[in-house]
């Protein structure tokens, strides 16, 4: 007996993996090897392709293609139309196969906001987030605010999702923060 929703629209590929809880809706395609955690969202229109991983209590919005490649952990969001790659110069007739992808991770409460781009082999930090409309073309770091073509970064966000004051690194919702090298660090009272 399943345990989510998959709307009849919807194809699934043998050998995937769907959590418990997950809601999958209208034209989406989970092709061979996905792995989708519990929770997930996946709005209309959303392909998931061969192999890829996606942690628990993912949104995946509306127009949302997922490439082999690329991996979500938990409670990441995708905005509507937002965009990844896989392959930095592809060619229609040299195909280089999927051994030849660039790896994507977004870490876990990442949020990328529609029509953005995420261009392959660049990680997004922890509850970092992407502006919509941004083209992302190096490293993210974590809680950081990255906005523009190309993106850069141009402030810093809380986990709440709002933007931390920029000296104090405290934010309304009463959680503090402190840099490191990877980006922001919570500092647990």
């Amino acid at each position: 007996m399943k345990d989510f929703f998959v709307h009849k629209s919807s194809y699934i590929d043998e050998n995937v993996q769907i959590g418990e809880g997950t809601k999958i809706w209208f034209f989406c395609h989970i092709q061979k090897g996905a792995s989708i955690g519990k929770h997930c969202s996946l709005g209309q229109n959303v392909n998931v392709a061969n192999n890829v991983v996606i942690g628990d209590g993912c949104k995946i919005q509306n127009n949302v293609s997922i490439y082999e490649g690329v991996e979500l952990e938990d409670f990441v969001f995708c905005g509507p139309s937002m965009v990844f790659t896989n392959d930095l110069t592809p060619r229609a007739k040299y195909p280089k196969g999927s051994e030849n992808y660039k790896k994507t991770i977004l870490k876990t409460g990442a949020t990328v906001g529609a029509n953005a781009t995420i261009v392959c082999g660049h990680n997004i930090g922890k509850w970092a987030m992407v502006a919509a409309g941004s083209v992302v073309t190096k490293d993210v770091l974590d809680y950081a605010l990255v906005a523009g073509v190309p993106a850069r970064q141009i402030g810093w966000v809380c986990e709440c999702g709002q933007r931390l004051d920029g000296n104090s690194l405290e934010c309304e919702c009463g959680r503090k923060y402190r840099k490191i090298e990877t980006g922001l660090v919570e500092i647990e009272e």
